[in-house]
């Protein structure tokens, strides 16, 4: 009978099998599966609960048909479903150009940002004040069955979209929303814009949604709500001038049926926890508190 395999025997067994010679390809190894985990899930981050999650299923059927197809003789289809596969390659780009701009967009708008930057309560205490103003303003929409598109800008500029619309620059309310919002006042169609905790522009024209699987209920303001979310980082809040009822949409996906305390928590989760923060090296400000204290 022979002898039993040590531990020592079949860890070296397993570092042959994978090729490692010591303690530095452990570590590459370790480094390589953590940055392909990292990859794989912000990925998979990026397309949920948006029309390329949709794209993707339709590829894996189009693979997993074009397997059973070769395994059972179906050798007429298997290649067709081949040459779709390889033409899905050359179109990948086109296919998944809005997500792959908005991960592009995050990449390059966050860079080591959050290596050095810290968060200020001045900032926070804004932002809350800006959510309850939309809260307050499209609870009193809703329940006057008015019609309401407010988006909020976000890292991603949409400078172009501003310019459709008429120039304010207004400090915000939920007064002036909903004046703004009111049938037969000059900027009531379209969609407001809000920029750094101002109102920038109203009666604004945005994209519509590309999506051909959506609901017939959704009107135009969802689909421009839907639209401009899938070229950009912003978060589009709509109340329905049919039902009044509340809905937020935000990477390409959209969330209905809100009570204002959901939607007050949906706005806090997407606004304060992506907070842009303040510098770490605020000496400056350190040494004006020090002169002052003496």
């Amino acid at each position: 009978m022979p002898d039993r395999l040590t531990i020592n025997e079949i860890i070296s067994y397993v570092m042959n099998f994978l090729g490692l010679n010591g303690p530095l390809d452990i570590l590459r190894m370790v480094i390589e599966v953590s940055l392909v985990s990292y990859v794989v899930y912000k990925a998979i981050q990026l397309v949920r609960e948006t029309r390329a999650i949709q794209l993707i299923k339709g590829l894996i059927f189009i693979i997993i048909f074009s397997y059973v197809s070769d395994i059972i003789g179906l050798k007429t289809i298997a290649k067709l479903l081949q040459g779709v596969i390889q033409l899905f390659g050359f179109g990948l780009i086109v296919l998944f150009q809005p997500e792959l701009r908005r991960a592009l967009e995050k990449l390059g708008s966050s860079g080591f940002k959050d290596l050095i930057l810290r968060k200020t309560d001045e900032d926070r205490v804004k932002t809350i004040s800006v959510i309850e103003a939309i809260v307050q303003a499209c609870s009193a929409l809703s329940k006057e069955y008015v019609g309401a598109l407010i988006i909020i800008e976000r890292e991603t500029k949409i400078g172009d979209i501003v310019n459709t619309g008429t120039q304010m620059d207004a400090l915000l309310s939920s007064e002036l929303l909903v004046n703004i919002f009111t049938p037969k006042t000059p900027l009531h169609d379209g969609a407001v814009i809000i920029r750094e905790n101002k109102i920038t522009a109203a009666a604004c024209f945005l994209p519509l949604t590309q999506n051909a699987g959506l609901s017939r209920e959704l009107g135009t303001r969802h689909r421009a709500a839907l639209g401009i979310t899938e070229v950009s980082d912003a978060i589009a809040v709509v109340v329905s001038e049919e039902s009044g009822k509340i809905s937020y949409a935000h990477s390409g996906g959209l969330t209905r049926n809100l009570t204002p305390d959901l939607l007050r928590k949906a706005l806090n989760k997407l606004l304060l926890d992506d907070l842009p923060d303040r510098k770490l090296f605020a000496f400056r400000k350190v040494k004006n508190n020090e002169q002052a204290d003496r």
